[in-house]
């Protein structure tokens, strides 16, 4: 058996940013997704979200590509949610895209601490922008440090 340690913050949001995890069905979609990860012999450390996105902590084996991880995180709760939750108001669609960042030993508690905290942070606006923005399809990222986007180094990442 190989040892590894890869830590990866994964951010994706739902299509055109619809609120569509609501408070009723968070909690299925993150379990959800806890288990299709486990499936595929990757460890989430942290998930956590408000109604149009949400942000994974998460170590995948090199086994697996991030880009197939990925897809059938995405692909597979897509789906599940469209054929298992009875209620939902419309179709359930992620973005095509996703944002990662990936992280060293050092940053896994803090990177896990603003995941768990999503709630707060969007309430209290100190979210950190370029995790935010790596989920808006129609801006294209910029680099933390050009002059354009002056405070969106993240801090401890």
């Amino acid at each position: 058996m190989a040892l590894w340690r890869l830590y990866y913050h994964i951010v994706w949001a739902t299509k055109k940013r619809e609120p569509l995890i609501s408070h009723e069905i968070e909690n299925e979609v993150y379990g959800y997704l806890i288990g299709k990860a486990d499936h595929l012999g990757c460890i989430i450390h942290a998930i956590g979200g408000v109604e149009d996105h949400i942000h994974l902590v998460i170590s995948i084996p090199p086994k697996l590509s991030i880009a197939e991880c990925v897809k059938s995180l995405k692909g597979s709760s897509g789906y599940y949610y469209n054929h298992s939750l009875p209620n939902l108001p419309q179709k359930f669609i992620w973005q095509e895209g996703y944002g990662i960042f990936s992280l060293g030993g050092h940053q896994l508690s803090t990177a896990i601490d603003y995941v768990n905290n999503q709630k707060i942070h969007h309430l209290n606006r100190t979210t950190i922008s370029l995790l935010e923005q790596a989920t808006d399809l129609d801006q294209p990222p910029t680099h933390p440090r050009t002059p354009s986007s002056p405070n969106t180094k993240p801090v401890g990442f």
